[in-house]
């Protein structure tokens, strides 16, 4: 049995805390660590010291652990253009020698999305397909080539990764859509 921990740092937590907890778990072998993509607390408290960016952070956290799996669970579609996800994710997962685990999500709490000038769609679910395709895409097309058939994107010289992804959706949409299964 391989045993997880998620934590939710926008609720408040500050970098070292989030390593200190990252390391416990490793020296108590967890076999991964997963944390939210938010940035804006939910329901009480006061969310001090300040939201953390979800992939800044696992960077951070590649380099000061050596066996833990790190992830999102689970990266908002909403929070940053395709492209530049597939550079971030493939670098934490270079950093950390192949130790990313990646989640991808339609985003929902639409508050932060207003906190933070980020558009919120009404058709997220789409665009969740359409970025799915992209970022794997971009690991897996040489360079140059389309990144997936329902892009303009191209794939350019950047770091390439295999990891695992997954990608959460309402259980009614999962016999329509590829990104609705998991693969290791």
């Amino acid at each position: 049995m391989q045993i997880c921990i998620f934590t939710e740092p926008q609720q408040g937590a500050s970098y070292d805390t989030i390593v200190a907890h990252v390391q416990r778990a490793e020296q108590h072998s967890f076999h991964a660590w997963f944390r939210s993509d938010h940035y804006l607390i939910m329901g009480e408290g006061d969310g001090l010291p300040g939201p953390t960016d979800a992939w800044t952070t696992l960077a951070g956290l590649a380099r000061e652990t050596s066996t833990i799996r790190l992830g999102t669970l689970v990266s908002s579609a909403t929070h940053r253009y395709p492209g530049i996800l597939a550079v971030q994710v493939a670098q934490v997962d270079q950093m950390s020698h192949g130790r990313v685990e990646f989640g991808l999500g339609t985003g929902w709490y639409e508050r932060e999305h207003e906190a933070f000038g980020i558009p919120f769609p009404d058709k997220r679910f789409g665009m969740l397909d359409e970025q799915l395709a992209i970022v794997t895409g971009y690991w897996a097309a040489p360079d140059g080539a389309p990144c997936c058939p329902m892009s303009y994107a191209r794939s350019v010289k950047s770091p390439k990764c295999t990891l695992t992804w997954a990608s959460c959706r309402a259980p009614t949409s999962w016999p329509r859509s590829p990104s609705a299964h998991a693969s290791r």
